[in-house]
């Protein structure tokens, strides 16, 4: 990619952790850049291109920074701490988690495929935390994947719940909250 892409892309970036993605425009991206409205185009066909690109940027990001934090070998302490970083993500960038993780948008990876060969870095951390915890026997034997699917589209929801103002907890507390559902989640899991 070249010095211009990347630049164009960080200013999307940019603008969508500041505003949101519908303030994404080729033109405002192009004139932040100094560049003419069309030679953007060059660099990416369309907004959609742009917005993916940032999208797999930040996944790839993500991907990286969770799977470089040390992990416990435990079961709980790995989903408990998958599960803090997923937080900070959502309350640390909102807008950014909202675009990479709930909004619809064109190139999104979709279950089941684009999840089970890998394609999703923060789904397959989970999904390696409970294969360990399978394999260890602490579960009874499952499919990982779909165990990673529900614990995400519960952590999703109550996100998203959370921040409608659905539920009435100081930040602290829905993490608390979270936790305390996760894991009773997981009990129902064990062996």
């Amino acid at each position: 990619m070249s010095d211009t892409a990347t630049r164009l892309a960080a200013i999307a970036r940019h603008i969508l952790v500041t505003e949101g993605a519908g303030a994404v425009s080729m033109r405002r991206v192009a004139a932040a850049a100094g560049l003419t409205p069309m030679s953007i185009y060059r660099h990416f066909e369309n907004r959609d291109a742009l917005l993916k690109h940032v999208a797999d940027e930040c996944f790839a990001e993500i991907g990286r920074r969770w799977a470089q934090r040390p992990r416990s070998g435990e079961l709980e302490q790995g989903i408990a701490e998958l599960l803090d970083d997923h937080l900070d993500f959502a309350f640390g960038q909102p807008r950014l988690y909202d675009f990479v993780f709930t909004e619809p948008r064109d190139g999104a990876r979709r279950w089941p495929d684009e999840f089970r060969d890998g394609g999703s870095p923060s789904l397959s951390l989970a999904a390696d935390v409970l294969r360990g915890g399978i394999t260890r026997g602490e579960l009874r034997d499952d499919d990982e994947w779909e165990l990673a699917l529900m614990f995400a589209a519960m952590l999703h929801g109550l996100i998203q719940m959370y921040r409608g103002g659905r539920i009435g907890l100081p930040e602290d507390d829905l993490r608390s909250l979270c936790h305390r559902l996760v894991e009773r989640m997981l009990n129902g899991f064990r062996v």
